[in-house]
């Protein structure tokens, strides 16, 4: 097929905290030493933001060494951090405040912002774009240019596809972006960059990467329930036994608050249902006070890259880099990502802009692994190795008490090593060795059910397009995962997209591609690893206005 081609030193794929910071430290280096350097972000989103899906609380260490008048400049972080409650729900009725020598000090936020990241992001953009980058949104990157084992580039989705996978009437073929470099910065399970770790082998050695789905709606309070500037993190129910994770609870700007809740995706029962879990976590007295008479304003999910510091791939390859989530950098000790993940994506920028200083470019990014191992970055992951594997083999009292003594007391340089070596997918016990979980029906109130939820994330794809959950075998889910795991898909994805039905008196997996809001839970934790998640048409998936 014949395609267009554009050339540019750079192209960063993924318009995210990471990719964004890349490109602003690039251009900043271009700038300050009066060379040209050519910078091109690809984003698969319909705009900046469309897909940004953040808890969130910012720290904004890395935001102070890229643009220290962030202030000045009018970055959207007007709500500081007051105060930190650490809750332990007992059970469906009853809380305690944890006192604070039992909380691990990486969980206290001083200094913090509670924010939108689809906002911050936006406003990284504008600075990216004002310092001359180039932001293409509605461009998914749906293939790798590979050539001599050297990565040249990616490819930009075709449009005008049927479902077939035929050219319409509007087709147009995706274009060549061919750069001297390429960064990947797609976010959790990139489908990129899950395909170069495979193809370079970057995770020899590296312990499995580890997930969770977190989960977050929006709501509109009424004002005497508001504290603007109070951050509520809860542990306990409703994950006190099938599951392990924790909620949240953050009061932001504009009469708002975010509450979500972080499920781990190493569960063992099949009939765990993530998005049920968050629906009973709002009922909880503590959260439903709250929430009361208030207005859900939108809602989302997406997975979350937890492994840590013995989960990290090797990050560079013939022709570019891994970075932010997609190499895995968020820091759990902490339940942030975003400062990690800017600060990987200036150490590659840093790393590359040195690289195209050398007559020889393109020259090998070996240094970036130098200057990873020279950063708080690395620090940062280092001290907290081993808080994500701890609750993994302990639970999430006993992995708490350790990870409390090895924060607060030894400032994470307690001698062990705590490995979690199973990947999350072959956690799941069988079907008939598991008892089945029911729901309570939703109230529309409090709790509501997954399609009215999808509808406040407003997806949407071009429904005539070839789908983008590809089955391996289409068999699988109705021989192997129904009968042996009552066929996860079910439950684990947030947004309906799989359902078995009656048709014609025969079952039938069904696969609902145009309610997909790209969270990748499905092709992470199917027992069968038999779904892949690839880029469907442009601007197609969620459109977060403010998440």
């Amino acid at each position: 097929m014949q395609r267009e081609s554009m050339e540019f030193d750079v192209v960063i794929v993924g318009a995210g905290p990471a990719g964004l910071s890349c490109a602003i430290r690039l251009a900043q280096q271009a700038q300050e030493q009066q060379q040209e350097c050519t910078i091109c972000v690809v984003e698969k989103g319909s705009e900046v933001g469309a897909h940004i899906l953040s808890g969130a609380v910012f720290e904004p260490r890395a935001l102070n060494e890229l643009i220290p008048d962030w202030q000045e400049r009018g970055a959207p972080l007007t709500t500081p951090v007051v105060k930190d409650d650490i809750m332990l729900f007992r059970n469906a009725n009853d809380a305690s405040r944890l006192p604070g020598f039992m909380v691990p000090k990486t969980f206290h936020n001083q200094g913090n912002y509670i924010t939108s990241m689809g906002n911050l992001c936006r406003w990284l953009a504008e600075q990216a774009e004002q310092l001359g980058v180039e932001i293409f949104p509605g461009f998914p990157a749906a293939d790798i240019i590979i050539e001599d084992e050297q990565v040249k580039g990616i490819i930009t989705g075709d449009m005008g596809l049927d479902r077939h996978g035929e050219p319409k009437p509007s087709f147009e073929p995706g274009m060549e972006l061919r750069a001297t470099y390429t960064v990947f910065a797609e976010g959790c399970r990139g489908h990129l960059g899950k395909r170069l770790q495979q193809h370079f082998n970057l995770s020899a050695d590296k312990s499995p990467q580890h997930y969770a789905i977190g989960f977050k709606e929006i709501w509109d309070i009424p004002a005497e329930q508001h504290q603007p500037g109070l951050v509520v993190h809860t542990t306990g129910w409703p994950l006190d036994g099938d599951g392990t994770g924790g909620g949240y609870l953050y009061h932001a700007e504009d009469g708002q608050v975010y509450v979500g809740l972080i499920v781990d995706l190493n569960y063992r029962n099949p009939y765990l249902n993530p998005f049920g879990e968050f629906q009973k976590f709002k009922t909880h007295p503590e959260i439903a006070k709250v929430l009361t008479n208030g207005k859900r304003v939108t809602y989302g999910a997406r997975a979350i890259t937890k492994g840590g510091f013995y989960s990290l791939p090797k990050m560079t390859f013939p022709g570019g880099v891994l970075v932010g989530c997609n190499a895995g950098t968020l820091n759990f000790a902490k339940i942030k990502g975003n400062h990690t993940a800017m600060k990987s994506g200036m150490l590659a920028a840093e790393s590359i802009f040195s690289a195209l200083q050398q007559e020889t470019a393109p020259a090998s990014l070996d240094d970036f692994a130098q200057r990873f191992e020279q950063s708080w970055l690395y620090d940062e992951l280092y001290r907290s190795r081993n808080f994500g594997p701890a609750i993994h083999k302990f639970g999430t009292m006993l992995g708490g008490a350790y990870n409390t003594l090895d924060q607060n007391w030894f400032g994470g340089k307690l001698p062990f090593t705590i490995k979690d070596e199973t990947p999350d997918y072959q956690m799941l016990r069988k079907a008939s060795e598991c008892q089945p979980i029911e729901y309570p029906k939703p109230d529309n109130k409090l709790t509501f059910d997954r399609l009215s939820s999808v509808f406040l994330s407003n997806t949407n794809h071009e429904e005539e397009q070839p789908c983008h959950l590809k089955l391996t075998d289409a068999a699988i889910p109705l021989t192997v995962n129904l009968p042996q795991y009552a066929e996860p898909a079910q439950r684990y994805c947030p947004a309906g997209v799989y359902e078995i039905v009656e048709e014609n008196g025969e079952s039938v997996f069904k696969v609902n591609a145009q309610n997909c809001i790209h969270c990748k839970t499905c092709d992470i934790k199917d027992p069968s690893q038999n779904i892949t998640w690839v880029t469907p048409e442009g601007t197609g998936g969620p459109n977060y206005p403010n998440m």
